[in-house]
């Protein structure tokens, strides 16, 4: 088994290296009005179909100083000849008089590309940036700004998931204390991941694959496979310390957290797919990709894993370090056991304190506005903040994110029609500034430029949106064949936030309901699968209320190094639910396996879910402090916001599922609810196939692990110690 998995390792690697595709920038948004203009400036003004960036420039002498005006012309004219860049409009032409502000000595220069962002090299925005820096006299100054820009100007730190899986190996080492054990799960992790990521850019060749894809299948692999490996590694020990030779721990371990790792896995995987409903074509490779990671780490957790074990034996423990290293056996004297008796015994109170705080965490949530932060929201370290800042200062805010609209003109050359829409948007309240349409050299298409008052941020810009689409530009076209369609970046990040919002439900009730029919299979039971749903649902709240509160209203943003406050990032909500989503059905499931496993052996409800909660929480305290460390390494080790934003609601979650969830409320609420539990209808399990992570495992068998362990005190009155 070990040499079908090395050699699988191999062969993917040398097949992607090989046949791998290439990642993709698709970012079509069908059926919008934003991707309606750019698709007819594609088609019919294809010289304006592509990105643009700003050049621009400060003078303390003026911006039409002889000297200066030739400083800027030479320089412009050496950025024109960079490759893929199809026109350069100069402030110093008739064409780009408007560029020049009345208030303040600042102008800039527009640079149109042939193509769109994702197929322009980062080097040539390098180019152009060494060319104004060498251009700059005393007096003037040169910043670059735009989304290429700032895109240019993301670096991820060295070595972030380095530091990631160093956190990892640390905590189990504390959590095992021993090197050999420590080594099994961050094995299993990289064989997943080598062999998933070879698999993403396979994938690349047929689906649209970003090009964070692999970051994101990575992050997930070292997730979920650390996580199962640490499940099943930690029911081997606790079998090996109740006296069971090496084969009979590795089979009971497999039968039982093994097929809970399978039942996770699952769930997982459905989570991941279940981003194709969103109709996105961008996101594909991102479902595919990510599930395809989880699904590799899943097979190597009950395939690979045991074989190792096989290899191991009884050596577990071999390399330990005394500070950290303990036994599996006795749970009834630990920390974790005396939790859940203390939480049993005030179920109550302990279910409607943890319910409340949720609830509190959740508030801010209702206050979400979808969008995309602009480049003032950027440190002003960089180019593109220094740049927004300059236009913001010279022309208003809302000229670093003008409106394209694109003109399907009734009649060819027939400008005039546009007369009544030019007028109607100049005096439309939240416009600065429109400029006169420009034909096609056909004649039968014209392209606008809309400057809002107000930047592409800001909840303002987004209402004119809707204002010019709905109240402006119809009635001015009346009686008119002549079309107009309002797109470009803003509109664009509008549109896709709207898609966004309205297909996350679908998302959400289409993932909820498949993983509530497997859980009701896993558990045969209703109120647990029921119950696992709507706490998932409960944190996942939560931390999107963390992040609004933090990123959108502003609560303690200076921490983490966050200067301005904006909307929350739109693919945010859909990627947070789909991996969270996964992850807290995996901790819902591994501590709900044994729940489930005692309470078959002993038909105790208060004793099985006491037993359940001493013999993971450690397992699962572990897993979820690993993925917090990792998470909160993207929200202080980079600068972007959006991946500060991703990364809190990521760590905010999991910290509030693997504490207030699975150590309060589950306990709490299993204890209310007694034997009702496992309420499933007779009719029902006629039907069900009986799929139960503990069936077929001998019972006589956990009786005597159960025993030897000492994992059975004897209960007292109602169960409760």
């Amino acid at each position: 088994m070990v040499g079908i998995w090395v050699l699988a390792l191999i062969v993917s690697i040398a097949l992607a290296s090989s046949l791998g595709g290439e990642y993709s920038q698709d970012f079509s948004l069908p059926g919008t009005e934003s991707q309606t203009a750019y698709d007819l400036l594609t088609d019919k003004f294809p010289q304006a179909s592509g990105d643009t960036l700003d050049v621009v420039f400060e003078a303390e002498q003026g911006v039409e100083d002889p000297e200066v005006q030739g400083t800027v012309e030479a320089a412009l004219a050496e950025i024109e000849k960079v490759d893929h860049v199809e026109s350069v409009v100069s402030p110093y032409t008739e064409l780009g008089g408007q560029q020049i502000s009345q208030s303040a000595p600042i102008a800039y220069a527009t640079v149109q590309f042939e193509n769109l962002g994702g197929e322009i090299p980062l080097e040539e925005i390098n180019e152009m940036k060494k060319i104004v820096a060498g251009a700059e006299i005393e007096g003037l100054n040169f910043e670059l700004g735009g989304g290429l820009v700032a895109f240019s100007e993301f670096e991820e730190p060295a070595g972030a998931e380095g530091i990631g899986l160093l956190f990892a190996m640390f905590i189990l080492l504390v959590t095992f204390g021993s090197v050999l054990a420590m080594g099994l799960p961050i094995m299993t992790a990289l064989f997943g991941i080598g062999i998933g990521l070879s698999l993403v850019f396979l994938s690349a060749n047929f689906l649209s694959v970003p090009e964070f894809t692999p970051q994101l299948a990575s992050m997930i692999g070292i997730g979920v496979g650390i996580d199962y490996a640490l499940f099943i590694v930690t029911r081997y020990r606790q079998l090996l310390h109740a006296g069971h030779d090496p084969e009979e721990s590795a089979i009971a371990a497999i039968m039982t957290s093994g097929r809970a790792v399978l039942f996770a896995g699952t769930v997982v995987v459905i989570s991941f797919l279940g981003i194709l409903l969103m109709g996105f074509s961008f996101v594909e490779g991102v479902a595919v990709g990510g599930a395809a990671a989880v699904l590799v780490t899943m097979v190597a957790s009950v395939t690979l894993l045991p074989a190792v074990l096989g290899f191991v034996g009884g050596n577990i423990d071999r390399f330990k370090l005394k500070w950290f290293h303990r036994s599996e056996t006795g749970h009834e004297t630990s920390f974790w056991f005396r939790w859940s008796r203390y939480v049993q015994r005030r179920p109550w109170v302990a279910a409607l304190s943890g319910l409340l705080i949720l609830v509190m965490l959740s508030i801010p949530f209702f206050s979400l506005r979808l969008g995309f932060s602009d480049a003032g929201a950027g440190s002003t370290d960089k180019t593109s903040r220094r740049a927004y800042d300059l236009l913001s200062e010279g022309f208003g805010p809302g000229f670093n994110g003008p409106l394209l609209l694109a003109v399907e003109l009734g009649e060819p050359g027939d400008l005039a029609s546009l007369d009544p829409v030019t007028e109607a948007l100049s005096g439309t309240e939240g416009v600065a500034f429109v400029s006169p349409p420009q034909p096609n050299e056909a004649g039968d298409t014209a392209i606008m430029t809309v400057f809002p008052t107000t930047s592409p941020q800001d909840e303002a810009t987004n209402d004119l949106v809707h204002r010019l689409r709905e109240d402006v530009i119809p009635p001015a076209l009346e009686g008119s064949d002549t079309k107009v369609y309002v797109g470009g970046l803003t509109a664009g990040g509008l549109d896709f936030a709207e898609l966004s919002g309205n297909r996350l439900p679908v998302l959400i009730g289409v993932v909820i309901s498949l993983s509530f029919l497997l859980l009701v299979v896993v558990f045969r039971s209703i109120l647990v699968p029921l119950k696992a749903a709507v706490m998932n649902l409960l944190s996942i709240g939560a931390a999107y209320g963390v992040v609004v509160a933090v990123f959108q209203w502003g609560w303690g943003a200076g921490l983490i190094g966050v200067e301005t406050t904006g909307p929350i990032e739109a693919w945010v909500p859909m990627m947070l639910f789909t991996i969270l989503f996964g992850l807290s059905m995996d901790y819902e499931i591994f501590l709900l396996s044994r729940v489930r496993e005692e309470y078959v052996r002993t038909k105790n409800n208060d004793l099985s879910v006491a037993n359940g909660v001493a013999t993971t929480a450690r397992v699962i305290t572990a897993a979820a402090a690993i993925m917090i460390a990792i998470f909160l390494s993207f929200v202080f080790g980079f600068e972007d916001r959006s991946i500060k934003l991703f990364g809190l609601g990521l760590a905010a979650a999991i910290f509030v599922d693997a504490t207030l969830v699975r150590l309060v409320l589950v306990p709490a609420t299993m204890e209310l609810l007694g034997d009702a539990n496992w309420w499933f209808p007779k009719w029902l399990a006629r039907i069900v196939p009986n799929v139960n992570v503990d069936v077929d495992l001998d019972l006589e068998l956990l009786e005597e692990i159960a025993k030897e362990s000492g994992a059975e005190p004897a209960p007292i009155a109602g169960g409760i110690e």
